[in-house]
C-alpha cells in the first residue's frame, strides 16, 4: 500500500520506517523539521531494536555531571549519575537533603517506570467494552499494583501536585529545589507552584537512570534520516484531499500525490483545520481542537565559543520563588530581567565550542512591541550575562549567537505558539485525553488519516511514532480480514 507521511521529525521517520519494513511504499513529505528546542530523550528499547538503530550508529550520551548550579555562598552544586556521589555533593550544603536524596531518587524512578509502561503502547480507553481493551486496562492496573500500596498511593497523590509542594516536602536547599523544579515547568506556561507540574517532572524523567533528571543527547534523528527504504520529497503539503476518506495530497508546488494512507506528524490543528477541509469534521471536534492549550514559553539560543566553557550543563535559577516570579512576568507579556537559563555544552566542531541555551520564561506575545532583531539581541545579551556571572569570562569567548523566540519556533518548525510538544504536557492533555479524547488513539474521523506528532500520546519523540505505527499496522491487518 502507498503511504504518505507528513513532516520529517523523529516520530514521522519512526512511522515511515516501520511501515516500510512491513512492506508498504512510503514517501516522507516536508523538509527537515526537527528542531533543537528539544532533546530527543528516552528512545524505547523496542524502537532501537526493531529499526536496528545501534548498528546504524545510534549514540546516546548522558552528561556527567548531568547538571551544575551555582551556590549562594560560592562554588557549585554538581549532580552526578552516581546517586551516592550526588548525595556527597548535596551534603556540603545540607546533611538532611543528602540523606533524603537516595530515597527521593528511588521513589521518583519507580513512579516514572509506571509511566514508561503506560507510554510504551497506545493509550488505554477507559470506556472500552472490547476484550482487547479490557485486557489493556487490566495490564495498566497491574503496573500500578506492582508499586505496592504505599507507592501506589504516592503515585496517585503526586500527579496533581505542584513541583514546589513535592520538593518542599523532601528538601530544604533552595538551589537543589530550583534545579529539580525547573524540570517540572520545562516548556510549560506555569510556575513551580502550579498544580500538575509534579507530573511534568515525572514525565521528563521517564527512561532516565535513577537520580538523573535531565535528558540525554542523541543522534537519533540523524540516524533515522540516513536509513534507506523510504522516499523523500522536501516540498511541504498544501492540502490533503479528503473526499470520502483520504485520496492523497497536493504539494506547495502544485504536484498531486495519490495514497489511501496518510500519517501526519504536524500539529493536529494544522492537519485537520488547515490542510483538510474542516467542514468534514464534527463541530464538537473542531471546537476541541481550537481549545488545545499549546502556548510556548521558551527561547532557544545557540552560541559558538572560542574555548571550552568549563561546564556540561549549567542551570541558573536560584530558587523556586524566583522561578515563580519569572513566570509571573511572562504571563503578562513582559520581557523579564531574571529568566531561568539552562546552558548545555554540546562539544567542539571545527575549533569552535557549541553551547545550547534554553531560556524560560519568554512570552509568545510581548506586552509592548513585537519580537524583532533588537529584542532577540536583548534576550541573547541577558542570557550571556547571566551565564557569565556563574562562569566568569564566558561572555568574552562568544563568537556567534542565534536566537529563536516562540514565534520563530512556530514559523520555522510549525510549533503552534512556539510549543515544541504541540499540546502542553498536562494531566488533562495526556493518556486517553491527548490531545483531545476523540483523537487519542492516533486515528482521525477521516478514514485513512492518522496523527503521530508530539501532540499525541505520550508526547515523547520515538515512543509516539512507534505507538502510532503499531495502531496503523493493526488497523490495516484487521481491514484485510
Amino acid at each position: 500500500m502507498k503511504a504518505l507521511v507528513i513532516d520529517s521529525g523523529i516520530d514521522a521517520l519512526v512511522v515511515a520506517h516501520t511501515l516500510a519494513r512491513a512492506g508498504h511504499e512510503v514517501t516522507v513529505l516536508g523538509g527537515k523539521r526537527e528542531s533543537e528546542a528539544l532533546h530527543p530523550g528516552w528512545i524505547p528499547r523496542h524502537v532501537i531494536s526493531h529499526l536496528d538503530l545501534e548498528r546504524h550508529g545510534l549514540a546516546v550520551q548522558w552528561p556527567d555531571p548531568w547538571v551544575c548550579a551555582p551556590l549562594p555562598d560560592g562554588g557549585r552544586l554538581a549532580l552526578w549519575r552516581d546517586v551516592a556521589r550526588s548525595a556527597d555533593e548535596i551534603g556540603k550544603s545540607s546533611a538532611r537533603d543528602a540523606e533524603q536524596w537516595p530515597k527521593f531518587c528511588e521513589r521518583m524512578h519507580a513512579i516514572a517506570r509506571v509511566l514508561e509502561d503506560l507510554y510504551s503502547e497506545a493509550p488505554p480507553d477507559p470506556l472500552t467494552h472490547t476484550a482487547g481493551g479490557l485486557i489493556e486496562l487490566a495490564k495498566d492496573a497491574l503496573s500500578l499494583r506492582k508499586l505496592g500500596r504505599q507507592w501506589m498511593d504516592d503515585f496517585l497523590r503526586l500527579l496533581p501536585m505542584s513541583i514546589a509542594d513535592l520538593l518542599d516536602a523532601w528538601f530544604e536547599s533552595d538551589t537543589l529545589k530550583a534545579v529539580l523544579g525547573a524540570q517540572g515547568v520545562m516548556h510549560l506556561p506555569l510556575g513551580p507552584r502550579s498544580g500538575g507540574t509534579a507530573f511534568n517532572f515525572l514525565h521528563h524523567h521517564v527512561g532516565s537512570p535513577a537520580g538523573v533528571f535531565r535528558q540525554p543527547v542523541s543522534n537519533v534523528h540523524q540516524v533515522l534520516s540516513g536509513l534507506s527504504g523510504i522516499q523523500r520529497i522536501e516540498h511541504e503539503v498544501a492540502r490533503i484531499d479528503v473526499r470520502d476518506g483520504v485520496r492523497g495530497v497536493v504539494l506547495d508546488n502544485g504536484e498531486a500525490l495519490d495514497a489511501p494512507l496518510i500519517v501526519s506528524a504536524a500539529d493536529p490543528r494544522h492537519t485537520l483545520l488547515e490542510l483538510c477541509d474542516p467542514g468534514c469534521l464534527d463541530p464538537e471536534l473542531v471546537r476541541a481542537l481550537r481549545n488545545i492549550r499549546s502556548r510556548g514559553v521558551a527561547a532557544q539560543i545557540t552560541l559558538t565559543l572560542a574555548r571550552d566553557p568549563g561546564f556540561t550543563v549549567l542551570a541558573l535559577g536560584a530558587s523556586l520563588d524566583r522561578l515563580e516570579r519569572a513566570y509571573d512576568d511572562s504571563k503578562y507579556g513582559r520581557l523579564l530581567g531574571d529568566p531561568y537559563v539552562e546552558a548545555r555544552h554540546e562539544g567542539e566542531t571545527a575549533g569552535a565550542h557549541r553551547v545550547r541555551v534554553h531560556m524560560q520564561y519568554m512570552p509568545y506575545a510581548l506586552r509592548d512591541g513585537t519580537w524583532d532583531d533588537a529584542r532577540r539581541d536583548e534576550v541573547a545579551k541577558l542570557a550571556i550575562a547571566k551565564i557569565d556571572r556563574a562562569a566568569p569570562g564566558f561572555a568574552a569567548t562568544v563568537l556567534t549567537q542565534s536566537v529563536l523566540t516562540p514565534p520563530d519556533l512556530e514559523h520555522r518548525y510549525g510549533y503552534a505558539q512556539g510549543q515544541p510538544y504541540h499540546a502542553q504536557i498536562a494531566l488533562d492533555q495526556m493518556l486517553w485525553m491527548r490531545p483531545v479524547p476523540q483523537l487519542a488513539r492516533y486515528r482521525t474521523p477521516i478514514a485513512g488519516l492518522y496523527l503521530c506528532g508530539p501532540a499525541m500520546h505520550p508526547g515523547i519523540a520515538g515512543a509516539t511514532g512507534a505507538n502510532a505505527a503499531s495502531v496503523i499496522l493493526g488497523d490495516l491487518k484487521n481491514k484485510k480480514r
